[in-house]
């Protein structure tokens, strides 16, 4: 009996050789399902694969990542983060891509580590697979309605946030980045799959047709793999709450103290009151690449917004605002 998903099978194996035939590349290697199967393809047809995790000595993805490159036989390296290195390599990360969103910083931190520490001229990585094969914990148990919603919201976030800093990355340190399960082969033949088999019906049904994949071309051990978010897998986000609470500082305004820095070219002055406010990640983010270009931190465009208000009562300032966007 053939193979059910023996069409989206043969698209990621092209996908695959197209990025990687005859090539020397880099793996950005979490140890994980994704990134595993990517590895264990291109070592039939490239030139050679060298493995890289971002990580601490006791991290999850470091663990598992050495694991499954012993299995794999694929030369591995891990790339150490730790607190004495933390501020440095976030400060050379903001101001290579003028990322200031903490959360990007948290999960995108290990792309650049990577980037910086690779040989190699090429990084292939497992981006898209999470967002196209249904693998976030937020696609489980949602309304048919919130479920539409959530997939749509994690594209978007994908190809609007996580591309841009992610080429910014590679931009910085002369890489060429591949992305397999994002190549236009791969997301036609997701198009064509059922969609009720590609959601998740639990948490560990998730990504359930490439585990599927991976069985099928025998990589059993490949398709079991548990994986963690990278900012969590690589203790990145547990780093940074250190750091913070060692300044004082809550997790936010210690990743705002220092895009100031970076972004001011002048050191932080006592940062004051901490706002908390949610914005979506699109206008967010082209908001703070306009004030990157001024040469203002956002700390310091909210505090000129607030001494408008302050100034003119609100009258002005805010129902301007309101009346362009009701």
């Amino acid at each position: 009996m053939p193979f059910k998903y023996a069409e989206m099978e043969q698209a990621i194996i092209d996908a695959v050789r197209i990025s990687t035939e005859g090539r020397d590349v880099a793996v950005a290697f979490s140890g994980g399902l994704d990134s595993g199967l990517i590895s264990a393809i291109a070592k039939k047809y490239a030139n050679s694969v060298h493995l890289y995790t971002c990580g601490t000595d006791k991290a999850h993805d470091v663990v598992m990542a050495k694991d499954l490159s012993e299995r794999l036989e694929l030369p591995w390296t891990q790339v150490q983060i730790s607190k004495r290195n933390m501020e440095p390599l976030i400060k050379e990360m903001i101001s290579a891509t003028g990322t200031t969103d903490p959360f990007t910083i948290s999960y995108e931190l290990q792309l650049f580590c990577v980037c910086r520490e690779a040989r190699e001229d090429v990084v292939v990585t497992g981006q898209g697979a999470d967002e196209y094969f249904m693998g976030c914990a937020k696609f489980v148990d949602q309304t048919d309605n919130d479920y539409e919603m959530q997939k749509d919201a994690a594209v978007d976030r994908l190809i609007k946030v996580s591309i841009p800093c992610e080429l910014a990355i590679a931009k910085h340190f002369g890489k060429s980045l591949l992305y397999p399960y994002m190549m236009e082969e791969v997301i036609s033949g997701i198009r064509k799959l059922d969609q009720d088999e590609l959601r998740p019906r639990d948490m560990d049904s998730r990504k359930s047709i490439l585990r599927d994949i991976a069985v099928d071309l025998g990589y059993p051990y490949i398709a079991t793999r548990k994986k963690k978010s990278s900012q969590y897998g690589s203790e990145t986000t547990n780093i940074i709450r250190t750091l913070s609470r060692e300044k004082g500082m809550f997790y936010n305004e210690y990743i705002a103290s220092l895009c100031d820095e970076v972004l001011s070219g002048r050191p932080t002055k006592n940062r004051g009151s901490v706002i908390n406010a949610r914005v979506d990640s699109i206008i967010k983010v082209e908001a703070e690449n306009i004030l990157s270009q001024l040469k203002l931190s956002p700390s310091e465009a909210v505090e000129m917004f607030y001494r408008k208000i302050i100034e003119d009562g609100g009258i002005q300032s805010v129902e301007k605002v309101r009346e362009k966007d009701p």
